[in-house]
């Protein structure tokens, strides 16, 4: 069976979404806190599991009698977000899962700016002391990010950021699902790391120039202090530990930590990935 963990989230309900169509939906088990959050797939034979990365005891009766896991990574930060990742590893290494797929990001590094790809470096270490067989996914941002960067652009044009010249890998999400669904499903992956990308780097820039040539619209892009875009997330509430999440997020993109571009997402796919000129006309 394959189990797929932070299954009610956009990236496992897509992943689930191939996954049946290339297995028997009994051999798939989503892995949630909250059932009621993957009821649009409860007449789909799949099961439902409940488990909480908080909880390893919930996650190796969760993962019992799985050979595949796929470990979506958690949304929590800093230590939380290391204790929670490691007890999804130790747990599945405890069930005698003997095989792990798990979404990291494009430049883990204990040196990292992004603090998530400091946790990712710490699970990937996990993965691989382990003696589980796993394939590690890079993956670069989502094209579904940029409508959260660029705010209120799509309204009056102005994309305000602290990114530098920086480039972006953007990929589109379902992409990555079916890419991972292919894994998943598939042979000759084992013991593999993975940089998940899309077939260009973009900058801010050129995101202003996209929404002028496929959205018609008088773009332009103006690249800000990160104090502005601290005092701008303070204005909404926004808890500071999640603020210094996501000024690390423009960090990494100003030193170019998701600018690498790799065409192995096509190559899992076996065909192009979906054209982020198209997805920019689509938003």
């Amino acid at each position: 069976m394959i189990a797929i963990t932070g299954a009610s989230g956009n990236l496992g309900k897509t992943t689930i979404s191939f996954l049946l169509k290339k297995t028997d939906p009994s051999n798939i088990v989503a892995v949630v806190r909250d059932a009621a959050k993957i009821r649009d797939y409860a007449d789909s034979g799949i099961q439902v599991r409940v488990a909480d990365y908080k909880d390893p005891a919930s996650l190796r009766k969760a993962f019992s009698q799985v050979s595949k896991v796929l470990q979506i990574s958690t949304a929590s930060y800093g230590e939380q977000a290391k204790r929670e990742e490691s007890n999804v590893v130790e747990a599945a290494k405890d069930a005698g899962v003997q095989y792990i797929v798990y979404t990291s990001t494009l430049h883990p590094g204990n040196d990292a700016h992004f603090l998530a790809a400091r946790t990712c470096m710490n699970t990937e270490n996990a993965i691989k002391a382990s003696g589980m067989q796993y394939t590690i996914f890079r993956n670069s941002m989502y094209f579904e990010t940029i409508p959260l960067f660029i705010g209120g652009a799509l309204e009056n044009g102005q994309v305000y950021y602290p990114g530098g010249n920086g480039k972006v890998s953007f990929a589109y999400r379902p992409d990555i699902a079916e890419a991972l669904s292919n894994v998943l499903a598939g042979e000759d992956h084992q013991n593999a790391v993975y940089n998940i990308t899309g077939s260009g780097a973009y900058s801010f820039g050129d995101i202003a120039g996209l929404m002028r040539s496929e959205k018609g619209m008088d773009a332009s892009y103006t690249d800000i202090p990160n104090e502005a875009y601290r005092e701008e997330l303070v204005k909404y509430e926004v808890p500071s530990h999640e603020i210094d999440f996501y000024v690390s997020m423009a960090d990494s993109i100003k030193a170019g930590e998701f600018a690498h571009v790799d065409d192995t997402l096509e190559k899992l796919l076996q065909r192009k990935p979906f054209p982020i000129q198209e997805y920019i006309k689509s938003i």
